[in-house]
């Protein structure tokens, strides 16, 4: 049937994508186009081999067409082998995996051979549900394929994707050599259907077994983030010179560089989303297009040495605006990559930070949303609430819900890094108290690092354990660890400056609290205890007290001892005397346990404990001799 745009066709789609493409470009871009550029070669080999036709390889991805679907199954298994026979030769952080959906459909072919609708939706829909080096085919494909290729196949159930109106009942390809090998052979298809019939029985079960055992084995460096997705498109030179083109280009690529830095947002590499530049778009079908929730546009305006970056981030499925801003600057001959620098660490801190517009955006729903329906991803913003409160009620919802999430996803490694960090608290806070949380928050630290050698928030909540265990050495090992993976991440520079400050090292703690503030405008009242000790330390108390008040932090018992101990040195009896009194309603016995809970933090600062101690007697905190 021949329409406007184009004729209808019912076909085979096949859809391919690079799994943690993002990742490979920023670890090593050469390396990471040289493998693509053979992998694709292979990839357009199996197709033509199959009768198959390459439609487009934008990017990292690949879209083809079969007018069988035992075909593309066929295709995708043997590019799916040889891809990982190839990855054995390579490092495993420097391993290609695709993942590949394949859909029965009616699609639009157009004159220039592109092709689109439903048809193709669905393929890309199935390749985003497939594992990394697996297949992913529709109940439709499935029909046509079973007990004509050489795997098997699993039942992954019903799935409500983005743009789609109807559920995609999905089957996984079993890719297993032995599973494989029970197949019936193509020569001998003709056999009876008992000996089929029971073959399949035999090879259902089987790959049901070795599906479930290999859901821990993935290679978790390569597995998909489960947090939110999001492209950034090309910021447009404003300027009316084309020889400004580099700063709006420069611009672009830091920010999608230090996006991809927090390891749980999924970025959408770079010439995915060049398709864009110099195009007026509707974010909506930019988010259709490239299956992203949130999409980050910007623009960049040079007028003689002035110049202004306008950003905004949207939402993808409404054209919601979410978040602005504008950053002016004046240029110098030796200072533009350093303002573009200095812009685009605010950029993504303001947009990827724990308290950014993403994580803000999204944290009304996990907030009031019980911890059992709450999905991985939604555990760690929790924690993000739980941080920005410090409060028992948020501490508990967060630690359920992480415990949860690590029971129903084992190998997510953020899931225990965050937990190493909650367990942490009930050490320092006194939250929800069990037995050995030290023990625990170094367990899960350590399995988060098992699971990723990279991950920051394991390393920055096993420094924290290091130093509450009063080995400096290996907390100064996790804490540069933690800062060389992502050093512009703002709340992590903002925490690890507090045990930075507490061992001495003030210089360099007042340093990150001041560069998170800068590149995080928006930031929670916790920074405040790192300038807090610095003055208490120097003796000025007139700023302590003010840094105490700013902390924000009504729930946590920290906040009124530290206000205690500077108005009591400062003679402020009224302050000091209504701050111990809210001290003794969130822990009765401080009084009783002074030392030893301010030991367990400023333990390298013996003196410095005396004098906090003679703050509180002065505020009118009854406190043992035997304590103090």
């Amino acid at each position: 049937m021949v329409v406007e745009e184009g004729y209808r066709k019912l076909a085979a789609v096949l859809v391919a994508d690079v799994v943690g493409y993002s990742r490979l470009m920023a670890d090593d871009e050469r390396a990471t186009v040289r493998t693509l550029t053979q992998y694709r070669e292979l990839f357009v080999k199996r197709v033509d081999a199959h009768q198959g036709r390459i439609v487009d390889t934008a990017g990292d991805s690949v879209l083809a067409i079969f007018d069988s679907v035992v075909e593309a199954v066929e295709a995708a298994i043997e590019v799916q082998h040889e891809f990982a026979e190839r990855n054995q030769q390579l490092p495993n952080h420097r391993r290609m995996n695709f993942r590949i959906g394949i859909n029965l459909g009616d699609i639009i072919v157009r004159e220039d051979g592109s092709i689109y609708g439903d048809g193709v939706n669905v393929a890309a829909r199935l390749e985003s549900l497939a594992d990394a080096g697996g297949v992913m085919v529709s109940d439709d494909a499935f029909r046509y394929a079973r007990g004509k290729v050489m795997a098997g196949f699993v039942d992954a159930g019903t799935h409500k994707v983005k743009n789609i109106d109807e559920p995609v009942h999905a089957f996984r390809v079993v890719l297993d050599d032995k599973a494989a090998a029970t197949q019936v052979p193509r020569r001998n298809r003709k056999k009876s259907l008992g000996v089929v019939v029971g073959i399949w029985v035999v090879l259902l079960l089987v790959a049901a077994i070795v599906s479930w055992s290999k859901r821990g084995q993935e290679d978790p460096i390569l597995a998909m983030p489960t947090g939110p997705t999001i492209a950034v498109l090309p910021f447009a030179n404003m300027s009316g010179d084309p020889e400004q083109e580099y700063f709006s280009d420069g611009i672009t690529e830091d920010i999608i560089t230090g996006l991809s830095r927090f390891r749980d947002l999924l970025v959408i590499a770079r010439n995915s989303t060049l398709q864009y530049k110099g195009k007026a778009v509707d974010v909506r079908e930019v988010g259709r297009d490239l299956g992203v929730q949130f999409v980050l546009e910007g623009s960049v305006r040079r007028d003689a040495e002035d110049i202004r970056v306008t950003t905004q981030l949207l939402d993808a499925t409404s054209g919601v605006h979410i978040w602005a801003e504008n950053f002016d600057r004046t240029l110098s001959a030796g200072s533009v990559f350093t303002i573009q620098d200095e812009i685009a660490q605010q950029v993504v801190a303001q947009i990827a930070d724990a308290y950014g517009a993403i994580s803000e955006f999204r944290k009304a729903e996990a907030r009031s949303s019980p911890p059992g329906t709450l999905g991985a991803y939604e555990c760690v913003l929790l924690v993000y609430e739980f941080f920005r409160v410090l409060s028992p009620e948020m501490h508990a919802k967060a630690r359920d819900c992480l415990q949860s999430a690590v029971k129903t996803d084992p190998n997510y490694a953020d899931a225990w890094a965050w937990l190493a960090g909650i367990y942490n608290e009930e050490y320092v806070d006194a939250f929800n108290p069990l037995p050995n949380p030290l023990d625990r928050a170094l367990d899960a630290g350590l399995k988060a690092i098992e699971l990723d050698a990279n991950n920051q928030v394991a390393h920055w909540f096993l420094a924290w354990n290091y130093y509450f265990r009063r080995d400096l050495d290996k907390f100064q090992q996790y804490a540069d660890r933690a800062l060389s993976i992502n050093p512009n991440n703002a709340t992590m520079l903002a925490e690890l400056s507090m045990p930075f400050a507490w061992s001495g090292d003030v210089e360099k703690a007042e340093g990150m609290v001041r560069k998170a503030m800068r590149i995080n405008p928006r930031f929670p009242g916790f920074y405040y205890f790192t300038f807090y000790h610095i003055h208490a330390v120097a003796g000025n108390y007139e700023q302590a007290a003010a840094d105490a008040e700013k902390l924000g932090l009504p729930d946590l018992f920290w906040m009124h001892a530290k206000a205690a101990t500077a108005y009591g040195h400062l003679g402020r009896t009224d302050d000091a005397r209504a701050a111990v009194e809210k001290l003794l309603m969130l822990y009765p016995d401080f009084g009783k346990k002074a030392r030893e809970e301010l030991e367990s933090i400023y333990w390298p600062n013996p003196e410095y404990i005396d004098r906090y101690i003679d703050g509180l007697r002065k505020a009118g905190l009854e406190i043992p001799s035997d304590s103090g």
